[in-house]
């Protein structure tokens, strides 16, 4: 769609009824970068179009919810010493660590989705359970804002509505790592962390554990299947464009790689 004009949402209908959604195939980059990207699509949304970005972090990161304190949920000694990036989402949530994953995040209009955030999820979730199903997993729905295979959670999503637009974001657990995660996370004593590593590992899988070797972009590629089946779209590759990309770098230096926002609360 780069360099296109930009179609506005009453005209990505099409004539077979599916609705014209850009796709972006993007790369490994950094959380504030991430996070900045995200932001700016959200925000450029009546001029870019709608919008599904699949991606991952590099280096690793932990981000924590927009209501989360990061010195209470980070230990920061630790993610300095192993070169972790921490960041502050703009979605709410709890805090969660990037690295074996496939990341989604989809800016759409609010018609799109039911009114209720609670419904919305369902909708958009049902995307991922597609894409799991692709992949050979019996996944499925569940809580406020999951996806679980045999009952483990894979997948977790947030959502933020705001500039117009929905931004939903979220992962997809290619492999997991419980020690390494809570070596990260600040819990409030080695008694009570024995205790939620046990109840994570009991609660949590990936693709890996489920015995699914994919790579990364296998992973993505059927994801944008997924979201196109579930949500009746006809998927255009493509890139950020010009703007994006110049809010996205403003985004990133003064919010999203700031301390006065990462530190907030």
């Amino acid at each position: 769609m780069a360099g296109e004009q930009a179609l506005s949402c009453a005209e990505v209908m099409r004539m077979d009824g599916r609705r014209e959604v850009r796709l972006i195939l993007d790369e490994f980059r950094p959380a504030a970068r991430n996070m900045a990207i995200d932001e700016a699509v959200l925000r450029h949304l009546s001029e870019s179009g709608p919008t599904l970005r699949i991606y991952g972090w590099k280096p690793p990161a932990v981000s924590i919810g927009y209501f989360q304190s990061m010195s209470e949920e980070v230990d920061l000694d630790a993610a300095r010493a192993r070169g972790v990036d921490v960041v502050r989402r703009i979605t709410g949530g709890g805090a969660v660590y990037h690295r074996w994953e496939a990341t989604y995040s989809i800016v759409i209009p609010p018609e799109w989705v039911p009114g209720r955030v609670l419904d919305s999820y369902r909708v958009i979730c049902e995307g991922i359970v597609r894409a799991l199903r692709e992949l050979g997993l019996n996944a499925s729905f569940a809580g406020v804002n999951d996806v679980v295979v045999n009952g483990r959670k894979i997948s977790g999503s947030a959502q933020t509505r705001r500039f117009g637009g929905v931004l939903q974001h979220g992962t997809l657990l290619m492999d997991v790592d419980v020690e390494e995660m809570f070596s990260l996370l600040r819990v409030p004593s080695e008694k009570v962390r024995d205790k939620m590593i046990k109840s994570v590992k009991d609660r949590v899988t990936s693709l890996k554990s489920e015995g699914v070797d994919a790579d990364f972009r296998r992973v993505a590629d059927a994801l944008a299947r997924g979201f196109a089946e579930a949500m009746n779209l006809k998927l255009v590759e493509g890139t950020l464009t010009e703007k994006e990309m110049s809010l996205a770098r403003e985004l990133e230096v003064e919010k999203y790689g700031n301390d006065a926002w990462n530190f907030r609360r």
